[in-house]
């Protein structure tokens, strides 16, 4: 008897089993295939690694100049803007609403000839229904793409948080000609991406009650984990064709919902990890059931910490540029310390992304708010050039931009050379496990730190626990002083920390030009030879040393002091500016 009971619960544990992996786990995650459906990260170009400015209170032009006008006149740096929903007179109609974005044609040249860059929103489905857009009832419109097998068949329209519509069906090359065509009315305007929202993560079909996690396309039944793909995938490689700088927004890991990661990787120029609040940490609500007490994570609630989590999360995954919302996306306000702590983490990420709801015009802020802001804003848009290299090795299969370490809570290597401890906490202190290896603290580096230790200390509001690596080589674009690495007389020259140890090289791959030049070093007692070898570029090299050399040459020319070379004794850095004339670009420095 116990037998045939142990054998009929083996059978029932099994068809449960294989009902649970059909009904959820291939449908919807796409497991054990995941593998196959990724490869490398594509080339993110350039200008999407700067910062990018949005808001979700207002939605018109008239706002969106009155940003960026405020943020050109108290100097912070921003590349693209992002026009969220609603911008079409329907949703997904691609047509610009007049009575929000006045003057399209002339107001987007406008937004190009002053070299910002553009993302608009978007998602998957045709809507019957639109919410909160010019254009709410559109049920003709709906109907007659259905009836002429654009959309996904369905009985009736899916409901999502827009309101409700079909899914475009990316197998039916009718629908994708007649979507297209919408389409090119903002291609037109010079558009350089989109944000793809997550619609495409609702592709089910309803028995009753029940989603069922798969949907009949014009050639073939579809899970929702294949539509996805398409989504992600065909939206983006359309773009590049209208182009070739075009990149698309899309999730990568947010929260639990698809650990698999929401876009193939090789889809993903660019990432965010969904949409948090202005809060530190995810609330908690405490239900209670007799005597017991059940910690619930309110859904959607999800603060800074909960952000950082995805960041890294998306890092371990394989994807490479990836951010939040600086700030969070929703919530009541933004708490001053919040707003600084996020914009600090988010300046050591590929993607760095200040929008949302709330009050964005810092000049309306707090005047510290203002000042750190602007600081890390403009220390994000210096390593664009140490980002790149990042861009070019994870597309050919080699180093990502972040590692997250297993030692110290939230940890990461960002690049090869610095170590980021985000604080994730209302507090200035912060406990930072130093891996091996020799260290110097970013925002004031004269002091070498042995690594192996755990060093807890209190950090103001204008620095963040970031130590860089003995040895490193980094590039930066200088063009203000907020930072303390150059001034305006910087712009127009690459900036290149230097901090020798031993010996090491690193790739500079030109963000301007297809131009790479290979920066390396050999460091011994008394003397430094530095090397400049490919594509010549303007320089200052700021190379740090304790003691003022007694000679620097080049191709075995004697420089001046004064001249082409200082040491700055109170920075201990010896700071060499020069231009593209010289031959093959060989330092040597005696000391």
């Amino acid at each position: 008897m116990k037998r045939k009971a142990l054998k009929i619960g083996v059978w029932v544990l099994a068809i449960l089993s294989v009902a649970s992996y059909f009904y959820w786990i291939y449908p919807v995650w796409g497991m054990p295939f995941n593998k196959q459906r990724h490869g490398n990260p594509p080339l993110t170009p350039p200008w999407a690694l700067e910062c990018w400015l949005w808001e979700d209170d207002v939605n018109t032009s008239d706002y969106v100049d009155e940003l960026l006008t405020g943020y050109k006149e108290n100097d912070i740096p921003v590349r693209t803007i992002i026009l969220d929903s609603p911008w079409s007179l329907r949703y997904n109609d691609f047509e610009i609403d007049t009575s929000l974005y006045k003057n399209p044609d002339q107001w987007f040249k406008g937004l190009q000839d002053n070299d910002y860059r553009v993302v608009l929103w978007m998602t998957s489905m045709v809507n019957s229904y639109s919410k909160d857009a010019n254009i709410k009832d559109s049920k003709d419109w709906y109907q007659r793409a259905m009836d002429n097998g654009f959309l996904v068949k369905s009985r009736n329209p899916n409901k999502w948080w827009k309101g409700k519509g079909g899914f475009i069906d990316y197998t039916n090359d009718n629908a994708m000609e007649w979507w297209r065509g919408l389409q090119q009315h903002v291609f037109d305007l010079g558009i350089d991406g989109w944000k793809l929202d997550g619609t495409a993560t609702l592709f089910w079909s309803q028995l009753g009650p029940i989603p069922i996690f798969y949907k009949r396309t014009s050639k073939w039944i579809m899970t929702t984990r294949t539509y996805m793909d398409h989504y992600y995938r065909d939206e983006y490689v359309h773009g590049l064709t209208q182009n070739p700088e075009f990149v698309t927004l899309s999730r990568s890991i947010d929260r639990g919902f698809h650990p698999e990661g929401f876009s193939p990787i090789d889809a993903s120029p660019v990432n965010w990890v969904g949409d948090q609040e202005h809060k530190w940490v995810t609330d908690e609500m405490i239900s209670e059931t007799g005597d017991e007490k059940v910690d619930i994570a309110l859904e959607g609630i999800q603060g800074f910490e909960s952000a950082i989590e995805s960041v890294l999360k998306s890092a371990e995954l394989g994807y490479n540029i990836v951010g939040s919302d600086v700030a969070g996306f929703s919530g009541k306000t933004i708490p001053p310390r919040l707003y600084m702590r996020w914009t600090q983490f988010s300046t050591f990420c590929g993607l760095f992304m200040n929008g949302g709801h709330g009050e964005r015009r810092l000049w309306k802020r707090t005047e510290e708010e203002l000042q750190v802001i602007r600081k890390f804003s403009w220390l994000h848009t210096e390593l664009v050039p140490y980002m790149y290299h990042y861009v070019v090795t994870a597309h050919e299969g080699g180093r990502r931009l972040q590692m997250p370490l297993k030692e110290g809570k939230y940890q990461y290597i960002f690049g090869d050379d610095f170590l980021v401890a985000p604080i994730y906490m209302d507090s200035k202190k912060r406990k930072v496990s130093l891996p091996r290896g020799q260290w110097r603290y970013f925002f004031n580096d004269k002091e070498l730190i042995d690594g192996g230790v755990d060093i807890e200390r209190e950090f103001p509001m204008d620095e963040f626990p970031v130590y860089i690596k003995e040895g490193a080589i980094v590039p930066m674009d200088i063009k203000r002083s907020y930072t303390g690495l150059g001034n305006e007389d910087s712009e127009g020259f690459t900036t290149v920390l230097v901090y020798p140890q031993s010996e090491n090289s690193f790739d500079y791959f030109h963000t301007d030009t297809e131009g790479i030049t290979t920066i390396s070093y050999e460091a011994k007692a008394g003397a430094l030879k530095l090397s400049l070898k490919g594509t010549k570029f303007s320089h200052i090299l700021r190379i740090h040393s304790n003691s003022i050399p007694q000679s620097v040459t080049l191709d075995g020319k004697l420089l001046e002091k004064e001249v082409i070379w200082n040491y700055d004794d109170q920075d201990h850095k010896l700071v060499i500016r020069n231009g593209t004339e010289y031959g093959k670009g060989i330092y040597d420095i005696q000391f």
